[in-house]
Order: C-alpha cells, then sequence, then structure tokens
C-alpha cells in the first residue's frame, strides 16, 4: 500500500463530498483511506428529534451510524481501496492536525456540521492548511471535472512543493495543468538594467519577460519529470487572488503554496492561500514547503 488518505467526516454533505474525493485520492495513488469523525460532547447540537441526543455512549453511536454511511459512500466510489476508520473524542482541529502526521494529504469539506460546524467560516481549515504536517485539500462546491489542474506560480522556494504536487495531480487525473503567474509592477521585482550607465532604464517589456522567465525557471525539472502532462504557461499582469479565483472557474482543482514571495516572516498561511480557501470555484489544496514550519 502506497501512503494513506485521511479525511474528516460528520454525515454532512460536504462531508460526504470530501469523503468521495479522498476515495478517488486514494485509488489513483493506490493509497489506503482513513475516515475520521471527531467531536467534543458539549459542544455537540444534535436536531431535538434526533436518537444522538441522551448519554454520551448513545451519541457516539450515533456518530458511529454517520461514520458507517461516510465508509459506505467510500467503498461505493473506490471499491478496490483499502477503509478504515476511527471516532476521536476532541477538538477536530486538534485531531485532524495530529492525523495529517501519517498522512499524505488530509482532504475536508468546506462545510460542516457537529464537530466540524464552521469548518470554512472559522478558522479549522486555513489552521490545518498552516500547521498540518502534509498537504490540505478543501473541497469546495463546483469545478469542471474535465478542467485543468490551477497551479498558482510564484517564483518562491517555498512554492517548490505546491509546483511537485500538481504535477503529480495532474498526472494522477490525467488532466492538463495550467501555471498560473499573475503580477504587478508592485509585486515584482525590477529586472537589472540592461544599460549599466541607465541604472533606471529598461527596455518597454522587460519586467513582463522577466516575470515570463519566472514561471518557466519555477517548473524547470518538474516538466522532466511528467513528460505526459500537457503543460500551459500563463504569465498574467494583474492581482494574484482575483486573478486565480476568475481562473478557478473552469479548473478541476486549484494547487497553492501556504506562503509564497512577499509574504511576512512567520506568517504561516498567505493572504492567497487564505483568499482561495474561501472564494475558489473548484477544490482548493494548500501545499505547505519546506521552511515553512512552525
Amino acid at each position: 500500500m502506497a501512503g494513506l488518505i485521511v479525511v474528516g467526516a460528520d454525515g454532512s454533505p460536504s462531508s460526504l463530498a470530501a469523503v468521495e474525493e479522498a476515495a478517488q485520492e486514494a485509488r489513483w495513488r493506490g493509497a489506503g483511506l482513513r475516515v475520521v469523525y471527531a467531536y467534543v460532547w458539549p459542544a455537540m447540537h444534535p436536531p431535538v428529534d434526533s436518537s444522538l441526543l441522551g448519554p454520551e455512549g448513545g451519541l457516539r453511536a450515533g456518530v458511529e451510524e454517520l461514520v458507517a454511511e461516510s465508509v459506505a459512500r467510500a467503498r461505493a466510489t473506490a471499491p478496490d481501496v483499502e477503509v478504515t476508520h476511527a471516532v476521536v473524542t476532541g477538538q477536530p482541529l486538534t485531531v485532524l492536525e495530529k492525523e495529517s502526521r501519517g498522512a499524505d494529504l488530509v482532504v475536508v469539506g468546506s462545510r460542516g456540521r457537529g464537530g466540524f460546524v464552521g469548518l470554512l467560516v472559522g478558522s479549522t481549515a486555513v489552521h490545518l492548511a498552516a500547521h498540518g504536517s502534509c498537504p490540505v485539500l478543501v473541497v469546495r462546491e463546483g469545478g469542471v471535472e474535465s478542467g485543468p489542474v490551477l497551479l498558482g506560480v510564484d517564483g518562491s522556494p517555498a512554492g517548490e512543493q505546491a509546483v511537485d504536487f500538481a504535477f503529480s495531480e495532474a498526472a494522477l487525473r490525467e488532466a492538463p495543468l495550467v501555471a498560473l503567474h499573475a503580477w504587478t509592477t508592485w509585486n515584482a521585482p525590477l529586472p537589472p538594467p540592461q544599460d549599466a550607465s541607465e541604472p533606471n532604464a529598461n527596455p518597454p517589456g522587460a519586467l513582463a519577460a522577466a516575470e515570463q522567465r519566472l514561471l518557466s525557471e519555477a517548473l524547470a525539472g518538474h516538466r522532466d519529470r511528467y513528460p505526459g502532462v500537457e503543460v500551459e504557461l500563463r504569465s498574467v499582469r494583474g492581482r494574484t487572488r482575483e486573478t486565480l479565483i476568475e481562473a478557478s472557474r473552469s479548473a478541476q482543482l486549484v494547487v497553492a503554496g501556504a506562503r509564497g514571495r512577499g509574504g511576512f516572516t512567520g506568517l504561516l498561511l498567505g493572504s492567497v492561500s487564505q483568499a482561495l480557501l474561501h472564494h475558489a470555484h473548484c477544490p482548493v489544496a494548500v501545499v505547505r514547503g519546506v521552511g515553512t514550519d512552525d
């Protein structure tokens, strides 16, 4: 068995969509799938007509039923995948962060209930993306099944892991890869002047050409390792967050690094990653790079 995919489950429609996505990921990778439900008894608010009301033992039995539904959904999606499950008492954020230490990927839904209330609107998904020990995939509504994998490229060393993850995902999904680099005169360093006697002089288009080179260099080597992946390079003058969010409309997955060029030292999740988690039109994978440990 090659690796392990962990999915946070709570029985909500968003959670079940995450389970299906996680099962697909496990099938593509030949990995195992672990379905995890985390709950804190005093914080649970089941419906008044629910059989979950009562002692914690009754609550746990009800939770086991919800988990069984998620396991059944996973097995129906990917019958050949080995599926295990766990019901854990504890804060979901803490539980999933711990689970990430032994996983290749953690998958969560964008909306939840029970122990995962406020998963995306609150801090759980952001915290997982910033502090988890593996990439985090947040399953959002939308996305084009036949669309490309969209990669946000900024050329930073911290973003190299995201580049490799995106190529791997494109290969697993047999999808094209669109590597998009958005820049403005505010976030792109000026290239050195070609005429040393004119320190502030650059020919028209020099900045755009430099950003195009940055994009090409960021993908160097990865294209050789994944020769079967069709790659489109897009270097666009525009605001990074808005450009990636708009491009995500036609993608099946968008991949971004946790923090990149222009980020503040010590800030584990950049504004671009957070914006995508909240506003992208397809599932979002956030990949922490080397040197982004807290």
